[in-house]
Formats: C-alpha cells, sequence, structure tokens
C-alpha cells in the first residue's frame, strides 16, 4: 500500500550550468517551459485535490533542473509559492535536486528556513574519469564536501548515481555506491544511462564511440548496488526511468530500458537469494514471502518460477503475512 506521495514540479535545465554529455532535459520531461506561479499553484491544488483524503504522505519536489544554481531570489520565489501548502499542512515536506557543486551555506540556509527537508544530490558517479567523460564539470571531492555541508544543516541526504556512464566499469559503478553509503545519504536512486536523441552521447553512439550496457548488464549491476543500499537500510525510491519521462516522439536511441525495470532488478536480488538457499538443501519445495514482496519474488511473468523450472527445481512462491518485508521462509519436503 502507497504511503506517501510526491507533487512534481519539473524546472528542466533551470539554472544547470552544464549539460551533461548524455541529458536533454526537454526530452526527459517531455518540455522545455519553466512553469510560472499560477501554473505551480494549479499543477499543486490538481494532485492535492485527488491526494488529501488518501492518509498519505504528501511531499512537494522540484525536479528536473539544479534548484540551487538558481540565483537566490529566484529559489525564494519558488519557495514562497510552496509555503502557504506547507503552513497549512496540506504538503508535508519540501524537496529539491540539485548539483553538488551548488551547494553552500548561503542557499541550506535559505532551504532550511522555508521548510526543506530533502536534497537530492545528482551525483552520478564518484570516479574522476567517469565524471569528466560525462561532462559534470566537478570532481569527486567536491561531492564529499557537499555531502558534508548537507548533514551539518540536518537535512535528509539523498544521492542518484547511474551505471553505464562513458567509461564506467562494474567495479566503479559498485565504488560510487559503497562511497554514497559512506557519505551518510539515506536515500538513493539508481539510473542506467539511455541513450537520448539530441545530446552528445548519442553522436558518440553512432559513432560507435560509446557502447551502452546491456539489459541483462544493466539487471545484474542494479541489483548488485540494491543489495548494498538494502543492507544499509537506504531508500532507493527509483531504479530506472519510467516511460514517461523521456518516450516523446521517438527520443529513446539506445539502453537498457524495459518498462517495469524495477521489478526485473527486484526480482534478480529474490533470485539469488532463493538461489543460496536452495544450494544449502536441496528439500527445498517452495517459499513464503509477505504479500506486498510477492510480485518482486515471482518476477515479471512469472520469470523466477520459470528459471527454477527450467533447472528442474519446481518451486511455488507464496505469500504469507507470518513473513516480513524483505524476508523469506522455506518450506520443506
Amino acid at each position: 500500500m502507497k504511503t506517501h506521495s510526491i507533487i512534481p514540479i519539473f524546472l528542466p535545465e533551470y539554472g544547470c550550468p552544464k549539460q551533461c554529455v548524455f541529458c536533454n532535459q526537454k526530452h526527459i520531461s517531455g518540455t522545455i517551459k519553466i512553469p510560472d506561479a499560477d501554473e505551480i499553484n494549479e499543477i499543486i491544488e490538481t494532485h492535492l485535490a485527488t491526494l488529501l483524503n488518501t492518509n498519505r504522505k504528501i511531499e512537494l519536489a522540484f525536479f528536473g533542473g539544479s534548484f540551487t544554481a538558481l540565483d537566490i531570489d529566484i529559489q525564494e520565489k519558488y519557495l514562497k509559492i510552496a509555503e502557504p501548502y506547507l503552513l497549512n499542512n496540506n504538503i508535508g515536506n519540501i524537496r529539491i535536486s540539485t548539483r553538488p557543486d551548488k551547494i553552500n551555506d548561503e542557499n541550506l540556509l535559505l532551504l532550511k528556513k522555508y521548510g526543506v527537508k530533502i536534497i537530492e544530490l545528482g551525483v552520478q558517479s564518484l570516479n574522476k574519469e567517469v565524471l569528466k567523460l560525462s561532462g559534470r564539470g566537478y570532481e569527486p571531492e567536491i561531492v564529499y564536501e557537499a555531502a558534508e555541508k548537507i548533514l551539518k544543516h540536518n537535512f535528509h541526504l539523498g544521492m542518484q548515481m547511474m551505471i553505464g556512464l562513458p567509461g564506467d566499469t562494474k567495479e566503479k559503478s559498485v565504488f560510487t555506491a559503497k562511497e554514497i553509503i559512506r557519505c551518510g545519504a539515506k536515500s538513493s536512486r539508481i539510473y542506467p544511462l539511455l541513450v537520448i536523441k539530441d545530446t552528445p552521447l548519442a553522436q558518440q553512439y553512432v559513432e560507435n564511440k560509446y557502447k551502452p550496457l546491456s539489459i541483462e548488464e544493466a539487471i545484474e549491476l542494479s541489483a548488485d548496488i540494491l543489495e548494498l543500499f538494502i543492507k544499509e537500510n537506504i531508500e532507493v525510491y527509483k531504479i530506472g526511468l519510467h516511460p514517461s519521462d523521456f518516450l516523446h516522439n521517438g527520443t529513446f536511441l539506445a539502453g537498457p530500458w524495459l518498462p517495469n525495470f524495477r521489478q526485473h532488478v527486484q526480482a534478480r536480488v529474490w533470485l539469488r537469494k532463493f538461489e543460496k538457499e536452495i544450494a544449502n538443501n536441496e528439500n527445498i519445495k517452495g517459499f513464503f514471502v509477505n504479500k506486498s514482496d510477492l510480485n518482486s519474488a515471482i518476477g515479471p511473468n512469472k520469470k523466477n518460477i520459470i528459471y527454477f523450472k527450467n533447472k528442474n527445481i519446481p518451486i511455488k512462491i507464496s505469500e504469507s503475512p507470518d513473513v516480513k518485508k524483505g524476508e523469506y521462509d522455506a518450506v520443506y519436503y
């Protein structure tokens, strides 16, 4: 059951000082128009009309650009629009996304003043070479400094990462995930890199200078990272882009995209758990999982059931109210 909802306000590339080789926010968000005050109020009111009686925690989020890269007066203008909804308890929290190199004490004090609680940094990688080849415009040290400042001001720190970037490897991505944990992040997003039309990366792809991850490689690596985050109780808000995030007029060129990519990754994590258990005991005939985990444990199109069936291991995966979320009980012959 869904316990919280986000009202998204997209500011495509607004405030972003550099355009990375992979990014075209016009295609990713579906718009290049910056919403004005009336439009933002309309977006909020439209969402609240369906959310206020759901008992969900409601957050307002400024996505798509680099919020703290905006002029300080523009930041305050946007935050003032949101302030009445926060004071009236219509929303419980404001979050922003921004670049690590656009964090300073002045910005953080302003965000604190207007009730922002969550700051998500678009880290993408903590490897110096990968950052350079991706056109991020900063080095890893900047990320560490930004994370330290954010935590010093008692914000919830989120850190987004990407896999399959130019120059990236499995080892570099796992290193980034481990560093995100070490930095004290409480949440993350995992995005396999996709090739989007009208970007420098698209040109590299056409010229065979960049090869995206395969779907299988992306699932495996995302599962590796998800396991690390689960172990450290880091909430993963998103794995992969939703089709509505970028599928506009054929702008997707290549890369590891599936409409339910997150479920494939979660299914892989469950498959690994089950394989390990079966390897230790051949008398297992099935597993009980929490109701909320059932779809992921079975996998899209029952892929985990089919996997074991093809190995002549017919198992059944069922739900049980006695099993905690994320755990399982084995059933023996």
